[in-house]
């Protein structure tokens, strides 16, 4: 069983090993893929890939990286040299939250359970002096081959139905401010607020704030139970746009819940939209 996190020791040691493919999938809030491309010019782990969230995406979406079909996933990054056989390890510049663990979860769930997120990412590997490039490395297309599973990628629909219904539980990975609703949004035009009945852990809340490595396992199951969230039932992570839903989906992963689903509209979609209801404050 692959681990869903690796180490930069283990990384370091690994970085000729032919079975092994990194991507840099960082992504910008504000700002999205350009500050991330120039920072990957800038310097990236020795033959990364730079791995664009808003190109492997749906084109016909409503948002940037609007979760892909099977078919797009499969052309998109067999373009970039991956192939079935790869272990994927994806970083970015936050530890895996933005938008490594995104990378993670869409992996998964086309099919392909060996992929790890580089606990710490490129700021942990820096602060080790570990060697960069600037290097854009070669890329030959290859194969990618999808399997269907059981992960479910919620839409807005599935979301109004579950406030009556309360199949699942629901959780925003946002942090306080903005959840409830005593923050503004960083994207103009949204509302403030969050979903009725959803609880809030905040992404940032399950890493180290000094090596944004992932906390240990008694801290993240605190963060989750502290919330009003419970591990043995199931869950639809949520955020602003669909990326740190996915390090709150991978945080839950890491204590043993393995078949957390995400909302990919997340805020950008649910907070347009002044039909939805909302609620502020604290969660209740």
């Amino acid at each position: 069983m692959t681990d869903a996190l690796v180490s930069t020791q283990w990384l370091a040691v690994r970085l000729n090993d032919p079975s092994i493919l990194i991507v840099d999938a960082s992504y910008f809030v504000p700002g999205g893929i350009a500050p991330a491309k120039a920072q990957f010019a800038e310097g990236h782990l020795p033959g990364a890939y730079f791995f664009d969230i808003n190109d492997v995406a749906d084109p016909n979406g409503r948002k940037d990286h609007t979760f892909p079909t099977a078919a797009i996933f499969a052309a998109k990054v067999g373009a970039l040299g991956i192939t079935n056989a790869h272990h994927i390890i994806a970083y970015d510049y936050m530890g895996g939250a933005c938008a490594a663990a995104r990378v993670w979860w869409m992996f998964r769930h086309f099919g392909h359970a060996k992929v790890s997120v580089l606990d710490g990412g490129l700021k942990k590997w820096k602060a080790e002096n570990r060697a960069l490039s600037t290097e854009d490395p070669k890329i030959l297309p290859a194969y990618f081959d999808t399997v269907a599973t059981r992960s479910i990628v919620r839409s807005c629909t599935d979301m109004q139905a579950n406030i009556v219904a309360k199949t699942w539980q629901t959780v925003d990975a946002r942090g306080a401010g903005r959840f409830e609703g005593t923050e503004p949004e960083p994207r103009p035009g949204l509302r403030s607020g969050h979903i009725p009945s959803a609880r809030n852990v905040p992404f940032a809340t399950l890493l180290e704030s000094s090596t944004q490595t992932f906390k240990d396992k008694a801290a993240i199951k605190k963060a989750f139970i502290s919330a009003g969230v419970d591990l043995s039932k199931p869950i639809t992570t949520t955020c602003g746009s669909g990326v740190t839903a996915c390090t709150v989906a991978l945080g839950a992963y890491l204590v043993g819940k393995t078949d957390v689903n995400i909302y990919d509209g997340s805020w950008l979609e649910w907070g347009a939209d002044s039909t939805l209801p909302l609620e502020a404050g604290p969660a209740k």
